[in-house]
């Protein structure tokens, strides 16, 4: 969470220098002092104080103007509900209200700097913070929180995200769980002896957090990138250079290999295949939660039997080759399966397709079935209402639009090149999370002292 003084993000030129400096005040920190206590909030340094939020901050909520009267409402009044809150400064608000809505509510004016919680809320709302970056009024499901000018916000701030699953277990039980104003003003603090030490700490993880903005605006920048480059080739609308002529009109049957047997065909039917079938071990069966939107999903394993698999022979899988998913969301969605085993079984809601090497690139073919323009033929062709479905009968009837084989190589090899790119700077993104975790454990903690 930036400040609202500093909300820009760091550039890509400071990431490595952030993140440099992030690590080295983990690993090589002044540790803390050997005296520490135990107290209602944990374990903390003898010099902490462990104090409650309702003691160094006032907390109250916000109310809502009455919907019957139009006038209260659409006015030049920021109204800020739960929807903005996420860790986040809140820049701007869905809703406004009128100065009159105001003056005749529950709702207060609030200032830039004023920091939230959610008390309740749709999903995992409750129990999230932010900070406002405008003036605003809230409703009656935030709470807002002003803590004393002898204690730094950012570090209580930083805190109070740090502590999220368990000040959501504080919660009150009826029809649904939600915090009141008395709960979050219960929640422990471990303070640090001085402001200026809590302002060192609050620093260091807005550095922290700066770095995860910029890789998230990266990546978010990086992904537009190939959307658009996809656009372009996937569709003709763009040549590689050296490329020209026009494109071939084709389907599965003919994209399928022809020296294969069960190229292009379905999984079991349901009777076939049971979880009485279920082993510890053997041949992985790809269920379709591990048939992700682009990229295979390797949390979730099941396996059956290799007799079972060779019973099955004509359902069976094999790295490197597609499979596409029978059901939605999105229908006909596609990865390629990986290299971590000589064989897979296909569920019954997999459709296996074994790509002809000679006519086709199989990265080209994955990402072409991927595309926007493919999706929306699938699930035009798909039925149901709900939750679309499609077979291999659907499939069979839709058109895909082909270059050449060394058109198809060469933009498989851009496109794979800009997905290796992402892979990395989600690999990067995961680690600079994950050392913000490790960081907020220590000096949130006393663990490590930066003064």
């Amino acid at each position: 969470m930036n400040t609202v003084e500093a909300p820009a993000a760091a550039t890509e030129g400071r990431m490595e220098v952030k993140e440099a400096c992030a690590r080295y005040v983990v690993e090589a920190g002044m540790r803390a002092p050997k005296g520490y206590k135990q107290t209602e909030v944990g374990v903390i340094p003898e010099d902490w104080e462990s104090t409650l939020l309702g003691t160094i901050a006032t907390v109250s909520s916000g109310g809502t103007p009455s919907r019957k009267v139009p006038e209260y409402w659409n006015g030049d009044v920021h109204w800020v509900t739960t929807a903005e809150i996420d860790f986040n400064v809140v820049w701007s608000s869905a809703e406004s209200i009128s100065s009159l809505g105001l003056a005749n509510s529950a709702a207060k004016l609030l200032q830039p700097g004023t920091m939230l919680m959610a008390l309740y809320g749709q999903g995992k709302t409750r129990g999230k913070v932010a900070v406002l970056g405008i003036e605003a009024a809230t409703n009656q499901a935030c709470a807002s929180i002003t803590v004393t000018s002898k204690v730094s916000q950012v570090y209580v701030f930083h805190l109070l995200a740090s502590r999220y699953d368990a000040i959501r277990g504080l919660s009150n039980s009826g029809s649904q769980d939600n915090l009141s104003g008395q709960i979050v003003k219960s929640i422990g603090i471990p303070l640090p002896p001085t402001k200026a030490e809590q302002e060192a700490i609050a620093e260091v993880l807005n550095d922290a957090d700066a770095l995860i903005e910029s890789l998230e605006q990266i990546l978010a920048k990086k992904r537009q990138i190939k959307q658009g480059t996809m656009q372009e080739l996937l569709t003709g609308k763009q040549r590689l250079p050296g490329f020209s002529g026009e494109w071939e009109v084709t389907n599965f049957d003919n994209i399928a290999d022809p020296t294969q047997r069960w190229s292009f065909t379905g999984g079991p039917f349901g009777s076939n295949l049971k979880s009485s079938d279920y082993t510890e071990n053997g041949v992985r069966i790809i269920q379709l939660q591990n048939i992700g939107d682009g990229e295979f999903k390797d949390d979730y394993e099941i396996f059956t039997s290799p007799e079972k698999a060779d019973e099955l022979l004509s359902c069976n899988i094999f790295p490197g080759e597609i499979i596409l998913s029978k059901m939605g969301d999105p229908v006909a969605r596609a990865c390629i399966i990986p290299k971590a085993a000589q064989r897979y079984l296909m569920c019954s809601d997999g459709i296996r397709l074994a790509v002809d090497p000679k006519r086709f690139n199989v990265y080209f073919v994955y990402t072409l079935i991927n595309a926007p323009e493919f999706r929306t033929k699938a699930a035009n062709a798909g039925t149901g209402s709900t939750r679309k479905r499609i077979g291999l009968s659907e499939l069979r009837n839709l058109e895909l639009s082909c270059p050449p084989l060394a058109e198809q190589t060469a933009i498989a090899t851009l496109l794979s090149d800009m997905d290796a790119e992402l892979a990395a700077l989600e690999v990067k993104l995961a680690k600079a999370r994950q050392l913000k975790q490790g960081m907020m454990q220590e000096l949130l903690t006393g663990r490590i002292r930066l003064i």
